[in-house]
C-alpha cells in the first residue's frame, strides 16, 4: 500500500541517509537499486527527498544496506547506552492512510532486525496489506481500543478485541483492517527473522 504524505522533513532526512550509507558502501546508485530490486529512478528520488516509498520498499533499500527499517527511518541512535529516551512526539510516521490512520515507529534497538516498538492506528473502513517479511519474522500486538480483523494468507480473517494480544508469524502476506464504526488503536512490537539480517 502506498503510503499517504509523510512530513517533508523526515523525507530529506531518510534520503540523505540512504545515500550516506550507500556511499559508506562504495555502492553506485544503479547497483543499490538492483540489489533493492527497484528503479534507480524511484531510488534517485529517494535519496534527494522527493519520493515517498512504502513500507515494503524502504525495508529492501534496508536489507540491499545491510541494516534495518529502524536503521535508516530512525535518527542515529548512537553508542548503546543504559537508557536511552526519545521524547513524547518524536515517533517517526511511516504510514499514514485515511485520516486518523497511521503507523508510528516509536523504538528499535540496536541490534539489526528489532524489535522494533510501533504504535498504529487504523480508522473505521481502513486496511493495511503487507507483504511477508523473512522467514522466521514475528510480531506481537497489544489491541487498545476498537476490533483489529488480521487477515493471514491462507487463513480466515481473525478478531482481535479491546485488550486482547496476539502473535503473528510475519512470513507470509498479512492485513490489518477495521471494519467497525470507531478507530482501531494497537501497539506492535516486530522481530525481524534471521534472514532479513
Amino acid at each position: 500500500m502506498t503510503p499517504g504524505p509523510r512530513p517533508a522533513p523526515f523525507l530529506a532526512e531518510f534520503g540523505g541517509r540512504v545515500r550516506v550509507r550507500r556511499q559508506q558502501r562504495g555502492i553506485t546508485v544503479g547497483r543499490l537499486a538492483e540489489l533493492a530490486g527497484v528503479s534507480r529512478r524511484m531510488l534517485t528520488q529517494i535519496e534527494l527527498g522527493q519520493a515517498n516509498p512504502s513500507l515494503v520498499t524502504v525495508d529492501k533499500i534496508a536489507r540491499a544496506l545491510d541494516t534495518d527499517l529502524a536503521g535508516l527511518a530512525l535518527p542515529d541512535q548512537g553508542a548503546p547506552e543504559v537508557l536511552s529516551v526519545r521524547p513524547a512526539g518524536s515517533a517517526t510516521v511511516m504510514w499514514t492512510g485515511q485520516p486518523p490512520s497511521e503507523a508510528l515507529l516509536h523504538a528499535a534497538t540496536l541490534g539489526r532486525g528489532g524489535p522494533e516498538l510501533w504504535s498504529w492506528t487504523l480508522s473505521p473502513g481502513d486496511r493495511y496489506q503487507a507483504e511477508p517479511d523473512p522467514a522466521g519474522s514475528e510480531e506481537l500486538f497489544l489491541v487498545q481500543a476498537g476490533t483489529l480483523t488480521v487477515t493471514v494468507e491462507g487463513a480466515e480473517p481473525t478478531e482481535v478485541p479491546a485488550g486482547a494480544a496476539a502473535r503473528l508469524a510475519s512470513d507470509r502476506s498479512y492485513s490489518y483492517a477495521n471494519h467497525g464504526s470507531e478507530p482501531v488503536r494497537f501497539v506492535r512490537v516486530v522481530q525481524v527473522g534471521a534472514s532479513g539480517r
